[in-house]
């Protein structure tokens, strides 16, 4: 074939690609001028076979027409394309059954904030893991190293459900086991270290639930703890972990100090405090002279690991927990509890996020 003989081509294949209606027909020229058994395509086979003489000719012939019928394919079809785009509006109405204006919902700031600290988790390499908020006593309790007379385990703390009665081998009632309404998202940490071996990181956010109600208490509030389970693990990486995580939720540098503290689940305890000051009605979080507990966490003690499966001569780990309203409430300045859950719409509408908007570590969590 000679350079004469792709011209020809050339020309037909242009004619070809000009009378194409549609996308479909466009689709058939490309497939028979440059698909795996395209006349084209045939002809850049045949390179191979020809001498060097013939490939300084027809090489870049062959390339040229190949460049030249892929670029009229790409412009016949932006214009199908723009031409089916204009038939569509040309063709569609307009719905007046919509309604008129914009919409009024709003994103609930304890949305926002467990969307806000999922991210940072996220991060740092985290999971969630959910769970029941009925539980039973040994996720809720035992297994947490709860001693049976814990303060927690009364009835003034813990809302307990009415046992379920079954027939025991004398016939009479008796209790399956006592359920409760969750006090805390520490039976996701057991629930998990139960069921997947470690390395563990996640964080457990949720609603939780206690005999309590001021203005700064409610009978149900929200928790996120975390959880991490591995062979080196130490209070360092705790340390490290909650240093960060304070100061990229706040979105500013953050003083802390960790006090020594007590809890049953973990073994050293400590409460971590931040830095503030007062400014009238306000908090600032990260300046000042003064100090506000913000969260609790330590070393995960060996009979929880224990409880759980885990060997404490292998596994070490740390757990954390604090809660998702009164963070919200040191960050975006809501003086009292109670008004989240008050379903006020006038509330929601100065507090609440866009629900467009979503929280990123590089544009701006809030």
């Amino acid at each position: 074939m000679s350079p004469t003989d792709l011209d020809t081509l050339r020309t037909d294949f242009a004619a070809r690609i000009d009378q194409a209606a549609d996308l479909r027909a466009l689709d058939d020229v490309r497939v028979a001028a440059l698909g795996k058994k395209g006349e084209i395509s045939l002809l850049m086979r045949g390179l191979g076979r020809m001498s060097p003489e013939e490939k300084t000719v027809m090489g870049p012939a062959l390339n040229g027409l190949k460049t030249d019928v892929a670029a009229l394919i790409e412009a016949r079809k932006a214009a199908l394309e723009d031409a089916a785009l204009d038939a569509a509006l040309a063709s569609e109405t307009l719905d007046m059954s919509l309604p008129v204006g914009r919409p009024q919902g709003t994103l609930h700031p304890v949305q926002q904030v467990m969307e806000e600290m999922a991210v940072i988790f996220s991060d740092m390499g985290f999971s969630v893991a959910e769970g029941p908020d009925i539980e039973d006593d040994f996720h809720n309790f035992t297994a947490l190293n709860f001693p049976p007379s814990h303060p927690a385990r009364d009835m003034h703390d813990t809302f307990f459900m009415v046992p379920e009665p079954s027939q025991n081998s004398s016939g009479s009632d008796a209790a399956v086991g006592q359920k409760v309404l969750r006090t805390h998202t520490s039976p996701v940490q057991i629930r998990t270290m139960m069921n997947q071996k470690p390395p563990i990181r996640i964080i457990a956010p949720g609603r939780t639930y206690r005999c309590d109600s001021d203005q700064t208490h409610t009978p149900m509030f929200h928790q996120v703890e975390g959880l991490v389970i591995g062979e080196d693990i130490h209070m360092g990486h705790l340390k490290g972990c909650l240093m960060d995580f304070v100061s990229a939720f706040f979105e500013t540098d953050v003083d802390v100090r960790f006090r020594p503290h007590h809890f049953p689940f973990t073994e050293p305890s400590a409460e971590m405090d931040v830095r503030y000051e007062r400014d009238g009605a306000s908090i600032k979080i990260g300046q000042g002279n003064d100090w506000m507990e913000i969260l609790g966490c330590g070393m995960v003690h060996p009979h929880v690991l224990s409880a759980c499966g885990l060997d404490p001569d292998q596994y070490q780990g740390f757990a954390f927990g604090m809660g998702v309203d009164r963070l919200a409430m040191l960050k975006y300045g809501m003086p009292d509890l109670r008004d989240m859950f008050a379903g006020d719409p006038r509330w929601l509408g100065h507090y609440g996020f866009s629900p467009l908007l979503q929280a990123s570590l590089e544009s701006g969590l809030s």
